[in-house]
């Protein structure tokens, strides 16, 4: 018996897309002529799970301080992880810093152009390895963030979300043109994403594509439940942050009582943030029982010293 072919879902037309494209382009920093491929790969890693408005002034500020990879390789870890401020996730600050000193010694200071090449860098996965690969470099190469996954599934196969597939790049590279607009076609995909398909509330008023699967079937619920917001209010991740808050304050290391008066709630949770923080390497202790930003410890002792001191406490 012959298996019924679905029929194909509506395509994502360049002229409409680009059309739109060119009267709702956010006028963002890093989209300027003359920025680098290094100054990209930072936006890059200063946009994983991170808002743009968060990330504009801080990444202003970073790049003119640090325009190069050599010469962020060149500053201090604690330097950096003050730079990073509020950004979260500091762990990404740490890679950054790698992904500097691997791109300043190995590349000769120039961000790598083929996207194999950009995997093996610190801290550069998949999407970060296409995105610079298209932005940095124009290379015609699918990049895929929940944004372009979010306005395929809803135009082309008529759901309001669908999970990551091994389809994903197959699916858009099949997308995009091919002529030299292909990059400018990846950064409209993603900025229809990002300000009119939106995952709550989509403008669908505004929409540039003429024809949508998921408009047409009269916007169906997904199939599984929406994810709840991720909190942050009393997590591990807050207490972490409050303890570097003390740590970025200071020029010189600290004592444990400075640290344990910024998260007095939950003296465990406060112990275990401290512990994941020296083992994420972003924080030392002295050999002097203090501690201090990542580079600024002296002669630090381990993260494993650290809690077979606690342990004997």
């Amino acid at each position: 018996m012959t298996g019924i072919v679905p029929e194909p879902g509506p395509g994502i037309e360049p002229v409409h897309l680009l059309a739109w494209f060119d009267e709702a382009e956010r006028d963002l920093p890093w989209r300027k002529p003359g920025v680098s491929a290094w100054q990209i790969l930072v936006s890059e890693f200063m946009l994983q799970q991170t808002p743009v408005n968060r990330v504009e002034p801080i990444w202003l500020a970073w790049v003119a301080r640090w325009p190069t990879p050599s010469a962020t390789a060149a500053a201090g870890s604690a330097d950096v992880l003050r730079a990073w401020g509020k950004l979260g996730y500091p762990r990404r600050a740490k890679r950054l810093h790698e992904c500097a000193v691997t791109v300043s010694t190995e590349h000769g200071d120039e961000v790598p152009s083929d996207v194999d090449t950009l995997l093996t860098l610190p801290g550069v996965g998949a999407y970060t390895a296409r995105a610079v690969a298209c932005f940095a470099y124009q290379q015609r190469v699918p990049v895929v963030d929940t944004n372009v996954r979010r306005v395929v599934s809803r135009v082309m196969h008529g759901c309001a979300e669908a999970p990551a597939s091994a389809r994903d790049l197959d699916e858009v590279a099949a997308l995009l043109p091919e002529d030299a607009t292909a990059p400018r076609f990846s950064a409209a995909l993603m900025e229809l994403g990002a300000i009119v398909c939106t995952a709550r509330s989509p403008k669908c008023g505004l929409c540039p594509l003429p024809e949508c699967r998921w408009r047409s079937a009269g916007y169906p619920a997904a199939a599984a439940p929406a994810r709840r917001a991720q909190r942050y209010a009393g997590t591990d991740r807050q207490a972490r942050g409050r303890l570097l808050d003390v740590l970025r304050a200071s020029i010189t290391p600290v004592t444990r009582a400075q640290l344990d008066v910024a998260w007095l709630s939950d003296p465990a949770q406060r112990d275990r943030a401290l512990d994941s923080l020296l083992v994420d390497g972003l924080v030392e202790q002295t050999a002097a029982g203090l501690f201090a930003l990542a580079g600024e410890g002296g002669q630090a002792v381990s993260a494993q010293a650290f809690s077979q001191e606690k342990r004997r406490r």
